[in-house]
């Protein structure tokens, strides 16, 4: 089989001064990379990972029919996790750490985290809270309604960002992922 190698993807000089200054006012940095099928398998061993002991997770991606909420850098997701509360986030990307409200940058449910990849970075804020038990999977059964996920908090914050017409009441859709 032959072997193709990617040229790497470096961040200019300026680039990546942006992403150092961006990272002194984050509370986290999360180093993402994506490894190929062919590939997944040496990854594994070479990190000492046993597939029996992943974690399943049940995610719910919220947006607008039209993806609106996407285009405007929001993403509202939920989450059940084996064996751990289900949660929930309204997240908002890009932002610049330092001109994100005082007020909000105190909350304690509040996490600023800067995303790297090969190539590119991200810098964004969420917004974390925790539905009651059995929440979630009530609201993916359409037993419950979606703002039923996400505390006051995290309401104003959406409406505060949120593009004109996309409130918690409008006709959203919502797509699973299982990992």
């Amino acid at each position: 089989m032959p072997v193709t190698t990617r040229r790497s993807q470096r961040l200019s000089d300026a680039d990546l001064e942006r992403l150092l200054a961006l990272l002194e006012g984050a509370d986290s940095a999360e180093l993402k990379l994506t490894v190929p099928d062919s590939e997944r398998r040496s990854a594994v061993l070479a990190l000492g990972m046993d597939p029996l002991d992943a974690q399943i997770r049940q995610v719910y991606f919220f947006d607008t029919p039209d993806l609106a909420l996407n285009e405007h850098g929001l993403v509202v997701r939920a989450r059940r996790v084996q064996q751990r509360a289900d949660d929930s986030v309204v997240k908002l990307r890009p932002v610049i750490p330092d001109k994100l409200p005082a007020g909000l940058r105190k909350s304690k449910t509040l996490v600023v985290e800067v995303d790297a990849m090969p190539g590119g970075y991200v810098c964004s804020a969420s917004l974390k809270g925790t539905p009651a038990a059995g929440d979630v999977k009530a609201v993916a059964a359409g037993d419950r309604p979606i703002r039923k996920l996400f505390s006051k908090q995290q309401q104003a914050f959406f409406a505060g960002h949120a593009p004109e017409g996309a409130g918690w009441m409008t006709s959203w859709s919502w797509a699973r992922s299982t990992s």
